[in-house]
């Protein structure tokens, strides 16, 4: 009898396995099949109009995103006082509630990139070809320059005298300082990019739910809280080309190189860091 007992705990024990918790494996390694590295250069997708409607979608959602953030800027600069408008906090909700809409919305089309350096830094660890890379790009640059060109067309007069939305290192702050922000700043987003959109990661995890623009644009947020009092913000290329080119003022070209160099060194470092420290790539057996 009392062996009859212990063999029924030992079946027990062994046909209900103990729960998972949260954010641990759910399934192996032998579950998920690394997707294969884009191609350097793709010439099919020249003849592809998924291609052309992809750039169409990063050009339509970067011109909303300077449009309404422009504007929410240039609200904030023509206010008296910061109680009086919306203030920092709600300039920094501005870019994050953008970033969060528009990636929900063309993330099943083009990717939701809506920044060339989260363009860049997912070129580096090969999950797009070259060729779209570039071509988003500059659909991303002509979508901010048309969407900044828009706001100056509401408010021509303000629009210069309050900078136009540009952005420049603010007094106080080197050089330096900006470029470090920047580097830093954009690091925090496409680190959190590749996190959120991780294929591995949502194979693994599939039984926690997760809305990848939710973190995206939340860290679009907090790192807008954290740099807005030094460099405005950059972090996106585009989004400081486009007010640089319509505002076309001396100092915001000056420092427009950092707002350059700072995302791609920051989008270079993520990549680096989720590809070879997080997820190990290089240690892959084939």
């Amino acid at each position: 009898m009392a062996e009859n007992k212990e063999e029924d705990v030992k079946l027990g024990a062994n046909k209900f396995r103990e729960t998972q918790p949260l954010g641990t494996a759910a399934q192996t390694d032998k579950d998920y099949k690394e997707p294969p590295p884009a191609p350097l250069f793709e010439p099919g997708e020249l003849s592809s109009w998924s291609f052309y409607r992809a750039g169409i979608a990063e050009f339509m959602a970067t011109f909303l995103f300077l449009y309404i953030t422009i504007l929410t800027v240039m609200g904030l600069k023509r206010s008296d006082s910061l109680c009086s408008s919306v203030g920092i906090q709600g300039v920094a909700w501005a870019f994050g509630g953008m970033i969060f809409a528009l990636v929900y919305c063309t993330a099943g089309i083009s990717g939701g990139h809506i920044n060339p350096a989260v363009t860049f830094g997912l070129f580096l660890a090969r999950k797009l070809s070259l060729t779209r890379a570039v071509f988003y790009m500059v659909m991303q640059c002509l979508g901010a320059i048309c969407g900044a060109g828009v706001v100056k067309g509401f408010m021509v007069g303000p629009y210069q005298r309050l900078g136009g939305g540009a952005n420049v290192v603010n007094p106080g702050y080197t050089k330096g300082d900006g470029l470090g922000a920047e580097i830093i700043g954009t690091f925090v987003l496409v680190y959190t990019v590749f996190s959120a959109t991780d294929a591995k990661r949502n194979a693994r995890d599939s039984h926690v739910p997760i809305l990848a623009p939710l973190p995206i644009g939340f860290a679009v947020f907090l790192v807008h809280l954290a740099t807005i009092p030094i460099t405005g913000t950059g972090i996106n290329p585009a989004r400081s080309l486009g007010a640089a080119i319509i505002y076309n003022d001396k100092h915001a070209w000056n420092d427009h190189w950092i707002f350059w160099v700072g995302p791609m060194v920051g989008a270079t470092l993520a990549a680096i860091y989720h590809q070879i420290i997080i997820r190990a790539m290089p240690f892959h057996r084939s």
